[in-house]
């Protein structure tokens, strides 16, 4: 007689400041981490090395990263342990070890001894849809993109909802650019959505909304091209390739990109690679963090009365740059809320220009650090404080910066 599966008890984890292992700094570890800090999980990662988005967020504390391999006494007071590196002992020391303590274990490479499992997971709103398919990931995977569009069918109660999914044009694959948002995977578009349940290959930035990688088809190759301020670099040239290989293979192609592919995201670089490779391309256009970052902050970037625009710029060449092609003076006397991106290491110089031009010191500035994500700050303070002090000592990227009277309602 066939074996019956073993029955499983479904379970909501209630994971916000409780410790989390995961072994393994590779792209099955990404796509698990960013789905745990968005469930607030402190996390542990222990490899000796780690993808760039990984390492960003361990440079940023947003998870504690052991640089080294798996030791025994790494799951020490952890309430989940997740074993994803490429090396099966390894893996099975991590469940062993996660046995002998009580510790619930997810196994990325085989299922079939772990005492938990991942189901394929999907968002939508308010609502997190979570399938087993008794360890077989496409069933699961098709489950829950059955159920994820019945629940935005409810929601919207638009029956005629449904994905767009398009055959590859000419033997070709597809690229699509997708914004991504500041951060939180529920500001992502419901288009975006749809592009990423039909990838094959997903290109993505640090700054992109990692969470999203967890609810990605099986298979799903995810490539990290993370660009670190000071750190690790992946050229543009490096990018453009990537993208009209894996198209040319006849593989659809996602580029998510933090923000929006077009305000400062070299979006349309991209554009241009593909259609001077044939390799069919869409933009879909995302929530920018100029924009987002200031609202999530509770800042109104035009106020009755205040301001009548703003005005929004990167800082990544300074005023006294020879880069800099920004006439400053004229944005001092301009009158509109100015917004920076990019702008961290070189905050002191912009202020100083707006202040040698006209701009009152008075005027407040706020930093929005981490917008739409759970470590989201607010540093206020002025263009005075900054010339006489220095940029606020606990400023770090990524910031969005808002100079401007409509800077005060800053929720700090």
């Amino acid at each position: 007689m066939p074996q019956r599966p073993e029955p499983l008890l479904p379970l909501g984890l209630r994971l916000s400041g409780r410790h989390v292992v995961v072994v393994g700094g590779g792209p099955v570890a990404l796509r698990r981490v960013g789905a745990l800090l968005l469930a607030r999980a402190k996390v542990t990662l222990v490899s000796p090395a780690a993808v760039a988005a990984l390492e960003d967020l361990a440079d940023r504390d947003q998870i504690d990263w052991l640089r080294r391999p798996y030791e025994p006494g790494d799951l020490q007071g952890a309430w989940l342990a997740m074993a994803c590196t490429a090396d099966a002992a390894v893996n099975a020391e991590v469940l062993a070890a996660a046995d002998e303590a009580r510790v619930f274990c997810l196994r990325a490479d085989d299922a079939s001894g772990a005492s938990a499992w991942m189901p394929a997971t999907g968002r939508s709103g308010q609502a997190t849809i979570s399938v087993h398919g008794n360890r077989d990931p496409h069933t699961a995977a098709a489950l829950r993109d059955v159920a994820i569009a019945a629940v935005e069918t409810a929601l919207r109660q638009d029956p005629t909802l449904s994905a767009n999914r398009r055959a590859p044009v000419a033997g070709f694959g597809r690229v699509t650019l997708v914004g991504g948002g500041p951060g939180d995977p529920e500001l992502l578009t419901l288009k975006g959505f749809q592009a990423l349940a039909d990838a094959d290959v997903v290109v993505i930035d640090r700054l992109a909304p990692l969470a999203v990688l967890d609810g990605l088809r099986d298979g799903v190759e995810i490539i990290d091209v993370s660009k670190i301020p000071r750190g690790r670099f992946t050229p543009q040239k490096e990018i453009n390739e990537i993208l009209v290989s894996r198209a040319r293979e006849g593989r659809v192609v996602v580029r998510l990109k933090g923000g929006d592919p077009f305000v400062f995201g070299r979006g349309m670089e991209e554009v241009i690679a593909c259609n001077e490779a044939g390799v069919p391309v869409e933009v879909i256009p995302g929530v920018t963090s100029a924009a987002a970052a200031p609202a999530l902050a509770g800042i109104p970037l035009t106020h009755r009365g205040i301001s009548q625009g703003f005005t929004v710029v990167t800082g990544h060449a300074a005023p006294d740059d020879p880069r800099s092609t920004l006439d400053w003076d004229a944005l001092a006397r301009g009158g509109t809320t100015l917004v920076v991106l990019m702008g961290v290491d070189t905050l002191a110089s912009i202020v100083g220009a707006l202040v040698d031009a006209g701009r009152e010191g008075d005027t407040p500035v706020a930093c929005v650090m981490d917008a739409g994500l759970p470590s989201q700050e607010v540093v206020l303070t002025t263009l005075a404080a900054i010339v006489s002090s220095g940029a606020p000592p606990e400023l770090r990227s990524p910031a969005v910066t808002v100079i401007g009277a409509v800077a005060a309602f800053a929720a700090g």
